[in-house]
């Protein structure tokens, strides 16, 4: 199962997790991870943080992502629940759940959706910090080093 929102509202994690391993005995592993806002920027205190998105382009990327990660690690569930509009910190950002027959399945589910996440999902995101300054983000190389990982061939 595949399942992606893209939402304003916050997720409860533990439905969430219910929902995603409901009635499927094969499951022997849930990984999960939840991102959050954090309180400052680059030393900073952090006032808010908007996520914009491109409705419809973002939902049929994280699918491709979803799908991607799905066949390579013989995954039972995908679940990516993913937050827009304007968040504060300590507000739950998105949560990816993998789930598989094995840990290890589980585990490298989960990091592939979120480093590919991180890196081809069409969202922008603007921090505003305590002084009132804004400023968009610009993407990161170390994002770009941790997804590339998974280019490399696997080891079985």
């Amino acid at each position: 199962m595949i399942s992606v929102t893209i939402q304003t509202a916050d997720f409860d994690t533990s439905a969430e997790i219910d929902s995603a391993t409901k009635d499927n005995l094969g499951i022997g592993a849930v990984a999960t991870f939840i991102g959050k806002v954090r309180g400052e920027v680059d030393g900073r205190p952090l006032q808010s943080m908007t996520l914009e998105h491109y409705p419809g382009m973002t939902e049929t990327e994280l699918t491709t992502i979803a799908k991607a990660a799905y066949e390579r690690f013989q995954l039972s569930t995908v679940r990516i629940v993913h937050r827009v509009g304007e968040l504060t910190p300590g507000n739950n950002i998105v949560l990816v759940i993998a789930t598989a027959p094995h840990r290890q399945d589980a585990f490298d589910g989960c990091a592939f959706l979120m480093d590919y996440l991180k890196t081809r999902a069409p969202f922008w995101k603007k921090e505003v910090t305590k002084d009132g300054k804004g400023q968009w983000v610009d993407a990161r190389q170390s994002d770009d080093v941790a997804r590339d990982r998974w280019d490399e061939p696997q080891q079985r």
